[in-house]
């Protein structure tokens, strides 16, 4: 298993499932769109956006950043269609942030499952050359869907974190946020390049991290 295959199948696992949440929460509130559309799948080719799922995850690696962020192409959904509106949408947003955190937790029990074994001599020395690269695999899949969790409750539109402030917000406000949307990823990007993203993130990551691997 190569060092890349580490870092990037549990990096398309978290952008995948995190989209497949959203196409499922629309489809319970009302939307069927991202059904009809094919979107909720687990074939990745449907999924994946050139930049967000490729080029940005690869640069970032080959750059040796201290986390890897992507994403997979955003699901369609129709707020006129969904019950509850404007708050509706914050809950099709908040799906895909949850999706992340389960998938750390699932991720740090396969972790900790692991390492119990090894120390506990349940697995053969002659397994090893399997369980280290699964264990390492389990620990930066939780590290990978806690900071997918993380960045995409930022509250700038489009991320998930904007979403669900214009859906809990008083309309005005609500609307002011919105607009923010046209300059979200711009706003992303130089948060990234300019990485002042450590200074928010990094806090609240090194704290959960501790609390499922520690």
């Amino acid at each position: 298993m190569t060092q890349a295959g580490i870092y990037f199948l549990p990096l398309l696992i978290g952008v995948i499932l995190h989209e497949i949440a959203h196409g499922w929460a629309a489809e319970r509130l009302g939307d069927p769109t991202a059904r009809l559309a094919g979107r909720i799948s687990l074939n990745p080719l449907v999924h994946i956006d050139p930049f967000g799922t490729i080029f940005l995850p690869l640069f970032l690696f080959l750059m040796n950043a201290p986390f890897l962020f992507g994403w997979a192409k955003p699901v369609p959904v129709r707020q006129d269609l969904l019950v509850g509106g404007r708050k509706g949408m914050a809950k099709v947003a908040l799906a895909g942030p949850l999706t992340n955190l389960m998938l750390a937790a699932a991720s740090s029990l396969i972790y900790h499952g692991l390492v119990w074994a090894v120390h506990g001599s349940i697995i053969g020395k002659g397994s090893m050359w399997l369980i280290e690269p699964l264990i390492l695999m389990a620990g930066t899949s939780v590290a990978i869907n806690l900071v997918l969790m993380i960045v995409n409750l930022v509250p700038v539109p489009p991320l998930d974190g904007g979403r669900i402030l214009v859906g809990i917000l008083p309309e005005e406000m609500a609307m002011a946020v919105a607009k923010l949307e046209r300059y979200g990823m711009f706003i992303i990007l130089l948060l990234i390049v300019t990485n002042l993203w450590s200074y928010f993130i990094t806090p609240v990551l090194d704290a959960l991290l501790s609390f499922f691997l520690g």
